[in-house]
């Protein structure tokens, strides 16, 4: 959960910044992985890259259509 939570928030929009690139949010855990995660699900995660890119589209996609 903590890869997911930190990826959503330097992904997306805050009130206080814009949301960073996907490049700089991979490389953010990349950077944390053995130490602010763990090492086998960071690596799980980044060999996911295309998924994650896809599914954060989507959703930014469904936001965008519906207004939300």
């Amino acid at each position: 959960m903590a890869i997911a939570d930190v990826f959503d928030a330097v992904s997306a929009d805050r009130c206080y910044r814009a949301a960073l690139p996907l490049e700089t949010c991979f490389k953010i855990i990349q950077e944390g992985g053995g130490q602010d995660f763990d090492p086998i699900l960071t690596e799980i995660f980044l060999d996911l890259r295309e998924e994650v890119e896809k599914v954060k589209k989507s959703l930014q996609n469904h936001l965008f259509e519906n207004k939300i």
